[in-house]
């Protein structure tokens, strides 16, 4: 699971998201705090704990080249 990465793993665990863009890691807590400011700082907007995917999901077609 991703709480037994290493501390200093590249991993970007940040991005990882439940569904509908909800992020899994709690409010106020340094690892969900962490992982609302990763986010941020690359862009992307959290609103009510969720990410907009229309937005900011994956989309395998743009990526297959």
């Amino acid at each position: 699971t991703l709480g037994q990465l290493p501390a200093d793993t590249r991993l970007p665990w940040h991005r990882v998201l439940g569904a509908g863009g909800r992020l899994s890691l709690a409010l106020g807590t340094p690892s969900g705090d962490e992982q609302r400011a990763r986010l941020r700082a690359e862009g992307v907007n959290v609103t009510n704990n969720r990410v907009d995917m229309t937005r900011h999901g994956w989309r395998p077609m743009e990526h297959s080249g």
